[in-house]
């Protein structure tokens, strides 16, 4: 089929490759002339594996070619990808303009009858809107079907949930559209679920909103673990052993991050209040969510008092692992926090650091080398779990820390090991373990 994908960011582009990859002529469309142009060098410009090697061989083969002419892009398209960003307001909810204007181009653009499918998150009856638009703008000859196709793509882990991902939404009024759909997509053998327009939108939010909750709930279960005497790695695991609850999702932590997960609740809560359905319950998730941020923080000063003038080593400034996206990353609030206590601050980090420094400047200090970092440091906090942190040796906090505190948001060390070792070691929602001298958090 002719494709074309209007957004080259992290959705946009991993759509792109991966279709063009599976066989199909893809063009993939966005205003930003300099990224356009790294992409026609094979170079992406974020992070995300895998996919750099499927761009080059998607552009080598031909199936592949990037452009800023909505012309060359739409004109002779069968299915067009919106992937434009919807960032969020001051208030909470979406900004859709960019959805609105590059529908706006398209129906301006077309020259033959299309499928538009909105990839984009985008709030209940956007697609309603993007009808009226096409309606209005199209020429009256041609047919442009309008179908929400969500996207559960994970940063770090996008192509592999491109290609085996656990189900593929569908939400359309045309049985004709949806039946196009389903061939497109029925060489990956996921399953397809066919809904009406709104639905397909909703299950978008209900499906972030949820897992958000799940993330939320065990991190208040793991603080009330600390206050009972309780071992939340254990409770955990007793409560995933109900097939009805599982394990998924049920890390303790310092809270989720990201684009999606603070963005989207944010928004189902202010679409909930535009229909006056007080979400309580997801507003609860959220201020929990902020205010695990900011945990490590307190359990600092908790143990050792006054930070001013205190060498922190932060490990991981990514919101997650296998990423460079810093967006409401919990590393950030941390930073700020320490900042304010007037800590002096060096963070690891194997690839986020250019979109830290964009963001921090020379505010704090950064390095690559997870030892450099720690040298001389008085505490450590741990707030991505990267490979290069959860089998860093724990003797190395002993080695090159002037004071071997370790404050890890991702529990990412097992308390039998580190008990071998003379280090002061705070997870989340378990015992805390001091080999060096008596600590008593309030």
């Amino acid at each position: 089929m002719k494709i074309t994908v209007a957004g080259a960011g992290n959705v946009g582009l991993v759509t792109a490759v991966c279709l063009a990859d599976a066989g199909h002529q893809v063009t993939c469309v966005d205003t930003q002339k300099e990224k356009i142009e790294m992409l026609r060098k094979g170079i992406t410009p974020f992070f995300e594996p895998g996919l750099e090697p499927l761009l080059e061989k998607t552009l080598s083969n031909g199936q592949l070619r990037f452009t800023t002419d909505p012309k060359l892009a739409y004109s002779n398209a069968e299915i067009i990808f919106i992937a434009v960003g919807t960032p969020a307001k001051k208030d909470g909810s979406v900004d859709l303009s960019y959805i609105y204007a590059v529908s706006y181009t398209i129906a301006e653009n077309i020259q033959n009858d299309v499928i538009v499918c909105t990839k984009s998150t985008v709030p209940v009856g956007t697609n309603d809107v993007i009808k009226q638009i096409f309606h209005h703008r199209k020429p009256r000859h041609l047919k442009a079907d309008i179908v929400s196709n969500p996207e559960f793509l994970r940063e770090g882990s996008a192509i592999m949930d491109f290609y085996l991902g656990d189900r593929i939404i569908v939400g359309t009024d045309n049985p004709e559209a949806a039946n196009i759909m389903e061939q497109l997509y029925l060489p990956l053998k996921i399953p397809i679920i066919i809904t009406d327009i709104r639905s397909a939108e909703m299950i978008k939010y209900a499906s972030n909103a949820f897992l958000a909750t799940k993330i939320s709930f065990i991190n208040e279960i793991a603080n009330l673990c600390e206050k009972v005497g309780a071992n939340i790695d254990e409770v955990v695991y007793g409560i995933g052993r109900d097939k009805r609850i599982g394990t998924s999702f049920l890390q303790a932590g310092i809270g989720y991050g990201g684009s999606c997960f603070p963005k989207d609740t944010k928004a189902l809560v202010q679409l909930a209040g535009n229909v006056k359905h007080p979400f309580e319950l997801l507003e609860s998730v959220i201020k929990v969510n902020q205010s695990q941020h900011s945990l490590l923080v307190r359990k600092a000063k908790e143990i050792m008092g006054s930070l001013k003038g205190k060498k922190a080593a932060l490990l991981g400034l990514a919101f997650k692992p296998e990423t460079d996206d810093i967006r409401e990353a919990a590393s950030i609030t941390i930073i700020k926090d320490l900042l304010e206590e007037g800590a002096i601050i060096t963070a690891f980090d194997p690839i986020a650091i250019p979109k830290a420094h964009q963001l921090l400047g020379n505010s704090i200090e950064y390095s690559t080398d997870i030892r450099q970092a720690l040298k001389d440091a008085d505490f450590a906090v741990i707030a991505t779990e990267w490979e290069q942190i959860k089998h860093l040796p724990l003797n190395t906090f002993a080695a090159y820390m002037k004071e071997p505190i370790v404050l890890d948001g991702r529990n990412c060390y097992a308390l039998r090991e580190v008990q071998r070792y003379p280090i002061t070691y705070v997870s989340i929602g378990r015992p805390v373990i001091s080999n060096v001298k008596p600590i008593s958090l309030k």
